[in-house]
């Protein structure tokens, strides 16, 4: 498969999996900075292949075909992701940027080799799970997302579910990361902010870190 079907492909899987969010041709196009016409033409050659279910106007869905090219795509991406954080000490967006890269030259083969070099880990730095070779992914219903957090607990990062440079590196920057513990200082709901009390030090965060964000 070309390079754009398979960003086409995860992207949906991207979207159909993230909280407040869709996958209608705008949101996709949007995703992958392409116009509608474009996104609603790939479309329709995809669901001709048998890897998306596509209906004008609504959201795309992919086929059991399409999903399991959607995980194997984010299998090789997420253990590139570990393998350049562990081994070179990439920082969180630049493991992603190259990872975006890797993931398409990557063959089954290499994948399992990197897998067992890395001892077959369960899950990325950013806390994203690892799917298997067979596509099975691992789910965690007790994470719940900052925005949800009570007041005057503490809770650990899980997962920073963002592929954003600027999210990435202030979540760096700031020490919000996959491990650490943090309290809950306060809630707002207008305007959608959370404080938090990290490293003795109280931050307030807005709307886009509190809704990807995972705790445990």
């Amino acid at each position: 498969m070309s390079i754009s079907t398979e960003n086409f492909i995860k992207t949906i899987y991207m979207l159909d999996t993230s909280e407040g969010k869709d996958s209608r041709p705008g949101s996709i196009a949007s995703e992958l900075g392409i116009s509608y016409a474009a996104t609603t033409d790939m479309a329709r050659k995809l669901a001709e292949k048998d890897l998306i279910h596509y209906k004008k106007y609504q959201e795309i869905r992919l086929t059991r075909e399409g999903r399991r090219m959607a995980l194997d795509i984010l299998r090789k991406h997420r253990l590139w992701e570990l393998f350049l954080h562990q081994t070179f000490g990439l920082s969180m967006q630049d493991i992603h940027r190259e990872a975006e890269m890797l993931e398409h030259q990557t063959s089954d083969f290499l994948a399992e080799k990197l897998s067992d070099f890395l001892g077959n880990p369960m899950f990325d730095p950013h806390g994203d799970p690892i799917p298997d070779k067979d596509g099975n992914i691992i789910t965690d219903p007790g994470r719940i997302l900052l925005a949800a957090a009570v007041p005057g607990e503490t809770y650990m990062i899980s997962r920073i579910y963002s592929s954003s440079r600027e999210i990435l590196e202030f979540c760096e920057m700031n020490g919000l990361l996959v491990g650490t513990g943090i309290t809950i200082v306060g809630q707002f709901q207008s305007p959608q902010m959370t404080e938090i009390l990290l490293h003795e030090q109280k931050l307030i965060l807005s709307r886009e870190f509190t809704q990807v964000i995972y705790l445990t």
